[in-house]
């Protein structure tokens, strides 16, 4: 989701170079959002609303950017917030967009943004400075899982006057502006709770659309926010339905039920579905990767805090096998959380392992102490719905492959996804499943997230390491894009030694559709802009 400018040539430059964020609680569905009788008697009847319906087997976490951190929700964000700046639809290019204008100050530390002065929340609150200090001091304050896009960079940040907002960084950072176009920058409405996580606030930001009816893990309905100081959506209701899976989510779009079936149908209904009459297959450029946490944290008694075992298992591991057995060629193996085409990027697990190398699997096992008769026994999770049908086959190889040394032996375990992200943010599973997709387009983002100390609570902290810290911060603040590059390449090389985190595979996201919607525009940032939508 985001990027930079003296620092804006530093970032359109980055982002030319890319080619191409545990189960769920069974409670009873809540809606959270009607309008009122003063809404209805001024919003014309649904029936003449121009509407599009979206079918996804994904899930909304918080409606709180102070505490989401997972790229659906994140995608409903950007369709009813904004930030100072955003992604140009259909590019990398950023531009800005609650801000009208930005100047860059003292070499890179002092970033002065020009508010326009027409943001009115959805309820046609002004938007102010104020607003955005607010909103960003709140993220700082309540350390949410994605609060370190802010801490980490932001010293202090102020509203010079109605119109203007001023951050002082703690150094400069080539990417900045990027990270200002991220949800934890979002201004939202003084409705939010001021010092608590509000997860079911259906209040919003600025945006071209407003939620006027939720029913967790069920519907969503948005529709146009008349108060959006930008180009009004063509579409003016979305409904979004959420499906338990792939199945499921696919006979509702054959049945007519859905306009849009996205995220995520399996690839055997992608590759069934292309080429039917009346349907388009749209896909999504790479930056979406699958890899697996093996959990260091020194507070837990994991096998896998032993460099050893995390080794082991990362030879172990058949890529190729993967992507034939699960994703039936849909994806390609990736052996660095820097995803293949973006810069900087080498295959480091493939220079120090291989693929499925069971041999020296079992080296390195016999040297953590394991053998056939005393075997490491390995907790596995993984969640059933959040990243689609395929997930329990990707566990299910995984354990075949592992076993396959003969040293190993796996206990599978699953929980669905708001559980499975709370045991993650507790250091609770010993290795576990996850996908990521892009925050800013950046080598930072494929790696500070991850390995980064301060950065990866929300997976439980299960790696720490000085020099990895010290490497990512230099990474950060270099301003030559050599120097990056040099920096980048020694954090791949270092990951792949410890193997905290093994990457997998690196994918593209699928879109189908019915034949008559309009203006799907996906690009590497990958987020879905309902606003750009059309049906005739």
């Amino acid at each position: 989701m985001a990027r930079h400018k003296v620092l804006v040539v530093g970032l359109l430059l980055l982002a030319l170079l890319f080619a191409g964020c545990a189960g769920e609680k069974q409670e009873a569905p809540k809606a959270t959002a009607t309008p009122t009788p003063e809404q209805k008697a001024t919003e014309a009847p649904k029936a003449e609303m121009k509407t599009i319906t979206i079918g996804v087997t994904d899930k909304i976490t918080d409606l709180d950017p102070a505490n989401a951190y997972d790229f659906y929700t994140w995608e409903v964000m950007n369709n009813i917030m904004g930030g100072l700046m955003r992604y140009k639809p259909g590019t990398t290019e950023l531009e800005p967009f609650l801000a009208e204008s930005y100047e860059v100050q003292d070499g890179g530390k002092v970033y002065i943004f020009h508010l326009r002065k027409d943001l009115k929340f959805a309820d046609g609150t002004p938007c102010t400075a104020e607003d955005v200090v607010r909103s960003i001091k709140r993220v700082m304050e309540l350390q949410g899982d994605p609060s370190w896009l802010v801490t980490d960079f932001v010293e202090n940040v102020e509203a010079v006057d109605q119109y203007t907002v001023k951050f002082t960084l703690k150094k400069p950072v080539s990417y900045f502006l990027a990270l200002t176009a991220t949800p934890p920058y979002f201004p939202v409405h003084p409705d939010y709770k001021p010092d608590a996580i509000d997860p079911d606030q259906t209040a919003g930001g600025v945006g071209p659309y407003k939620i006027v009816e939720w029913v967790r893990d069920q519907e969503l309905i948005l529709e146009t926010n008349e108060n959006f100081f930008g180009e009004k959506p063509k579409v003016d209701r979305v409904v979004v339905k959420f499906y338990k899976d792939a199945t499921t989510l696919r006979l509702a779009l054959e049945r007519g039920e859905v306009d849009i079936a996205w995220r995520t149908l399996s690839p055997v209904d992608i590759q069934s579905l292309k080429g039917k009459e009346g349907l388009q297959v749209i896909e999504a450029p790479g930056g979406f990767i699958r890899y697996l946490v093996l959990n260091g944290n020194e507070n837990t008694d994991f096998p896998t805090k032993n460099k050893l075992v995390r080794q082991a298992i990362a030879a172990a591991i058949d890529r190729q096998d993967i992507i034939n057995k699960v994703y039936m060629g849909t994806m390609e193996p990736l052996y660095s959380l820097v995803p293949n085409g973006m810069w900087s990027h080498i295959d480091a697990f493939k220079d120090k392992y291989g693929d499925g190398n069971i041999d020296l699997a079992r080296q390195l096992l016999t040297q953590a102490g394991y053998s056939e008769d005393n075997k490491l026994k390995l907790e596995l999770w993984w969640t059933p719905t959040h990243y689609g049908d395929t997930e329990k086959d990707l566990a299910q190889v995984l354990k075949a492959q592992l076993e396959k040394t003969g040293m190993i032996e796996v206990e599978l375990k699953s929980a669905e996804w708001s559980t499975y992200v709370d045991y993650a943010r507790k250091s609770a599973m010993m290795a576990s499943l996850f996908g990521w997709y892009p925050d800013y387009l950046d080598p930072d983002d494929y790696t500070a997230p991850f390995l980064k100390s301060t950065a990866n609570n929300w997976l439980g902290y299960p790696y720490a390491d000085e020099e990895m810290d010290k490497l990512i911060e230099d990474a950060s603040k270099a301003t030559s894009m050599q120097e990056r590059e040099e920096l980048y390449k020694q954090i791949q090389q270092k990951l792949a030694e410890d193997a905290p985190i093994i990457p997998l595979v690196q994918g593209k996201l699928t879109v189908v559709a019915k034949d008559n919607v309009k203006g799907i525009t996906l690009d590497p940032t990958m987020i879905f802009r309902y606003y750009l939508l059309d049906i005739s």
